[in-house]
């Protein structure tokens, strides 16, 4: 078990001023995503506080930080907006007990399978999709319950302030790095428009519009208990369900690969099926305690790890420090400019999207070029999750259909007078075709030697077309020699029965992917 933290009272110092700094950047972010998710901003900060606590206590990945995040927030509106903020907390529930479950099974280790192209398309596909979502902070109710778009005046001053937000994050770190950069434009912007009296909308107004209470308020104490207030029903399941296999999906991948970063950025290595436990049990707390939910989110996670915090206090004192704000603080953040948020969020896109991806078109092959568009792509349309298992999907057919291009075989005939095929290339389910178009049992020798030192049998359909061959043979009267298979292969071997040759002392041994040997 990781210790609480490193040992020494440096590291002591450094994650608790680590924790401090990423709990001062994740209040703008948690009121912001959750603005994106449709909820009220207090729900996004119990979110993040819950997910931020407990992650660093159970959690897989000391150091990494989870909170209410964006790539979570765009799959909840709909359901925010179709039945209620009640059915996001009861999909919660089920979305931690599929995370969960998925940690017990030790299902954390298939995020190896995520190809690099794939990751560039998901990181792309999120910048987007987190982009378009900041487009509704431009909206403002219209008559007859619509929404039209910003203008004169107002839009003039949320584009100022958006620009202004923007420009203070891209140049105070090259001045100072001892307060975030996010949190000092919000508040650098905060008190413009306070100062000059600005017509700018704050988080009171849009509180205000999405609550329809002119009264509303983000004040609260601590998190309470609640079971979510929804029919007990087939239904309701049916309505849940897959929302929170998407948000398990989705909170699951983001956090793993958050994970996956970090570790090589510590030269350490965290616990990816630990992680997934630690995601479920504060996604399941979440819904209870009235938070939005989310996952890992990589760029506080980078922050903390950048500022000094590697041990699980640094994830704890963010936690705790973003609490003591939501108790006594929630006045100020009630004033914040709706702009400043979005100036946040633009610079969130605009570190998120890899603008490298531009430069690699025409430097490596047109297959992954594609499949990161295609990530992309099918993010901005769907989600996360099924951006993902649609791009491991593509890239291992491409996959297999390149190593079937492999299948190849140099043949001669010896002093004996047999017909020896040397095969090259793997035998599976891709290159079956070309392996049965390699031989010719009508005109081969009545001695035929099939030689597998520079092949290997993947898989059951590798095996079948060893049988079909050998039937082949069988059936004109010829004899078929089998060399240098391994003795899993000899043994699932049917139709080629004592054609195969056993040399125990050159054939190779290895596993072959068989349902028959389960």
């Amino acid at each position: 078990m990781f210790p609480l933290t490193c040992p020494g009272k440096k590291c002591i110092k450094n994650d608790v001023l680590s924790g401090l700094t990423v709990a001062l950047a994740l209040v703008p972010e948690a009121v912001a995503f959750a603005f994106v998710a449709g909820v009220e901003p207090i729900v996004g900060l119990y979110g993040a506080f819950m997910m931020g606590l407990i992650t660093a206590l159970i959690g897989g990945r000391p150091g990494m930080i989870s909170g209410a995040t964006g790539a979570m927030a765009v799959v909840m509106v709909s359901l925010v907006m179709e039945h209620g903020v009640n059915y996001l907390f009861a999909a919660l529930l089920l979305t931690g007990a599929i995370q969960i479950t998925a940690g017990l099974l030790r299902l954390g280790k298939f995020i190896r399978l995520v190809p690099y192209p794939v990751m560039l398309g998901f990181v792309n596909g999120l910048a987007i999709v987190i982009f378009l979502a900041q487009l509704k902070q431009f909206e403002v109710p219209g008559a007859g319950g619509t929404s039209e778009w910003l203008g004169g005046t107002a839009l003039w001053v949320m584009l100022g302030l958006v620009a202004l937000t923007m420009a203070i994050i891209h140049w105070l770190p090259k001045l100072t790095v001892a307060v975030p950069a996010s949190l000092a434009a919000i508040l650098s912007v905060s008190l413009l428009a306070i100062g000059l009296d600005l017509d700018a909308r704050t988080v009171q107004d849009v509180l205000r519009d999405m609550t329809g209470d002119p009264a509303a308020t983000i004040a609260g104490g601590l998190p309470s208990f609640s079971l979510p207030s929804v029919p007990l029903t087939w239904e309701t399941f049916n309505i849940i369900l897959p929302y929170s296999v998407i948000l398990a999906g989705v909170g699951l991948i983001e956090s793993l690969l958050t994970l996956n970063l970090i570790d090589e950025i510590t030269e350490t290595r965290g616990r990816g099926n630990k992680e997934c436990v630690g995601q479920g049990v504060a996604n399941s707390v979440n819904g209870l305690f009235g938070g939005m939910g989310g996952c890992a989110m990589i760029g506080q996670s980078l922050i903390n790890i950048n500022s000094g915090g590697r041990g699980r206090l640094s994830g704890i004192t963010a936690a705790v420090f973003l609490l003591i704000f939501i108790l006594f603080a929630s006045d100020l953040i009630e004033m914040i400019p709706v702009a400043a948020l979005v100036g946040v969020m633009f610079m969130v896109v605009l570190g998120t999207f890899e603008w490298a991806t531009f430069r690699m078109f025409g430097k490596v092959p047109l297959s992954d070029t594609l499949i990161s568009v295609l990530v992309a792509v099918v993010t901005v349309i769907a989600d996360l999750a099924i951006a993902v298992v649609v791009g491991v999907i593509v890239s291992a057919l491409v996959f297999a259909w390149e190593h079937a291009k492999q299948m190849g075989a140099k043949t001669f005939i010896d002093e004996s007078g047999t017909k020896v095929y040397e095969l090259r290339g793997p035998l599976f389910f891709g290159s079956i075709h070309a392996f049965h178009e390699l031989f010719d049992p009508k005109n081969d020798p009545s001695n035929v030697v099939v030689d597998f030192y520079d092949s290997r049998v993947a898989d059951h359909s590798g095996l079948e077309a060893i049988d079909t061959l050998a039937e082949r043979y069988k059936r004109i009267g010829k004899t078929l020699h089998l060399k240098h298979l391994s003795q899993e292969c000899r043994n699932l071997l049917e139709q080629a029965g004592d054609l195969v040759e056993v040399n125990m002392v050159e054939d190779p041994k290895y596993r072959v992917a068989d349902d028959r040997l389960a």
